[in-house]
């Protein structure tokens, strides 16, 4: 049916909101290692991270949480070491991050590194890191603020979570901007002893951990060849080996995820002397209005659908009324019509 009338939208009748939905994401550590007997880990034969599962990943109802890796920058003492394993490797991963991240120093064209304030100043370079990449499935649009918390087990390797360090971004309060980063908003990430440990990226989704979060934890990883600090884990085990180190450290990880609506609210007025009559051709039978009963009776209709259109009168969306509202001559109708996207 072909609409003959229309009324313009202007700018007084348009309102724009944002809502932001929360949701919290509660990541234990018989996930990462323990309830699928690391069935839900996925090792990939570059051997560069590691992705984790909520299910063993082979099912199809698993789905992907995060990814684990490990890198230094190459002015790291470790990547000079001897008999270092996949030390291309660990490099590349850490400029991977930092170029994604920070991008690059001025004239030189170097990566920039990663510090624990990042102001860029080379003061407290973490030039060793663990890196934590969640999915957009459980971060959303980003990371609520405030709200990110990790538990690392600094105990034995028998018995890891016998002593814990919480790092949480309790500086998110006065959480700096973009001006030095492309990740977006960033905080830092505080131990129990108010030491900055790491930085956490909310829009990107990003927690770097600095390895000195398990500085005096002699045995932080154990094989068959014996025991090792964090550093020489870097060096002498592959990623994967270092990655199965910190999940067999991996207490607890919490945060609230943000989901951002922008909504558009179409405030449709229907003035009273307008639309009280309908064009679907239904609504006459042999040249007399169906709804009228004598002719001497005030005309009326009934608004069951509202429809946007272009400037070019184009139908671009269409609302349907819960019921049918009842229109005459002596009554207006504010219908309020909300786009989300």
């Amino acid at each position: 049916m072909a609409v003959t009338s229309f009324e313009t939208l202007n700018a007084s009748n348009i309102a724009t909101t944002k809502t932001l939905l929360h949701e919290s994401i509660p990541l234990t550590g018989t996930i990462v290692s323990g309830t699928y007997s690391d069935n839900n880990i996925k090792n990939y034969t570059h051997g560069q991270f590691q992705s984790v599962y909520d299910y063993p990943y082979l099912s199809s109802s698993a789905n992907h949480i995060f990814d684990i890796t490990i890198g230094y920058d190459e002015s790291s003492s470790l990547s000079g070491s001897a008999n270092v394993t996949q030390n291309a490797k660990k490099i590349n991963m850490y400029n991977q991050f930092s170029q994604v991240l920070l991008g690059f120093t001025g004239s030189a064209n170097n990566v920039r590194k990663f510090e624990l304030d990042l102001l860029l100043d080379e003061v407290g370079v973490m030039n060793e890191s663990i890196f934590l990449n969640f999915s957009r499935l459980i971060t959303k649009d980003q990371i609520k603020k405030g709200t990110f918390s990790i538990t690392l087990g600094t105990g034995s390797w028998s018995g890891p979570f016998a002593n814990t360090k919480t790092l949480t971004d309790v500086s998110a309060s006065d959480t700096r901007g973009t001006a030095n980063t492309f990740g977006g908003d960033y905080g830092e990430l505080y131990s129990t002893d108010n030491v900055v440990r790491g930085i956490v990226f909310y829009q990107a989704g990003i927690a770097i951990l600095s390895t000195s979060s398990f500085d005096g934890v002699t045995d932080f990883y154990s094989a068959s060849a014996g025991t090792s600090s964090i550093a020489q884990t870097f060096v002498s085990s592959s990623i994967t080996a270092s990655c199965d180190a910190l999940r067999h450290r991996l207490q607890n990880i919490t945060f609230n995820n943000t989901t951002e609506i922008n909504s558009s609210i179409y405030f449709c007025r229907v003035p009273h002397n307008k639309y009280n009559h309908s064009a679907n051709p239904t609504y006459v039978s042999s040249s007399t209005i169906r709804v009228k009963s004598v002719n001497t009776d005030t005309p009326v209709a009934y608004i069951t659908t509202v429809g946007l259109y272009s400037a070019d009168n184009q139908l671009m969306a269409m609302a349907k009324l819960s019921e049918p509202l009842k229109k005459d001559p002596t009554n207006e109708i504010t219908l309020r019509v909300r786009l989300d996207y």
